[in-house]
């Protein structure tokens, strides 16, 4: 297995691929939200069911859970 950053990565299309799994996960938010649909995620290996009220459509992925 590589151990180099996926920045680093030769290929433009690995190096990109961190930003578009964060946009298609705020488009995955965007989604539950307009449509009150709950989202599951996993979040340090538990699996999470978010409810749509909780959710922050447009904040980055590390910070799309409001704040109680």
């Amino acid at each position: 297995m590589n151990r180099q950053p996926i920045e680093q990565a030769h290929d433009p299309d690995i190096r990109q691929s961190m930003a578009a799994m964060n946009r298609a996960a705020c488009r995955a938010r965007e989604i539950a939200v307009q449509t009150g649909t709950r989202l599951v995620i996993s979040r340090d290996g538990v699996v999470l069911t978010l409810e749509p009220g909780r959710m922050q459509p447009n904040a980055p992925a590390g910070q799309a859970l409001k704040q109680k």
